[in-house]
């Protein structure tokens, strides 16, 4: 017969610093054995941390996942730049067609 299939248990970000830095403390294997995982999950961990950082620790992240998230990060920024340079203008246009003019009245365009 063969043992029940244990359900795949997936951890946070969060979780999986605190067991490296357990296993840092105490082991490898006592800080494995401790949470029930392989020594290898964990290497593959510190492995994922040293080449990505705290977010190569979540779920289904790969280092082409990453770049592509940075890439996207990069270009909202460039693109957001002149959007808020185009608000700013627009404002101070505004105060000062305000001080010329003075305010407007209801009703009238």
């Amino acid at each position: 017969m063969s043992e029940p299939e244990k359900p795949k248990v997936l951890r946070t970000k969060k979780v999986k610093l605190r067991i490296m830095e357990e296993c840092q403390k105490h082991g490898v294997v006592v800080g494995c054995k401790k949470y029930g995982i392989y020594p290898a999950i964990c290497y593959n961990w510190v492995r994922k941390f040293k080449s990505m950082g705290a977010e190569g620790l979540q779920h289904g992240m790969t280092k082409e996942y990453l770049k592509e998230i940075r890439r996207l990060e990069r270009e909202h920024a460039r693109l957001k730049d002149p959007v808020v340079q185009k608000e700013l203008e627009s404002s101070m246009k505004d105060e000062l067609l305000r001080k010329k003019y003075g305010p407007k009245k209801p009703g009238k365009s």
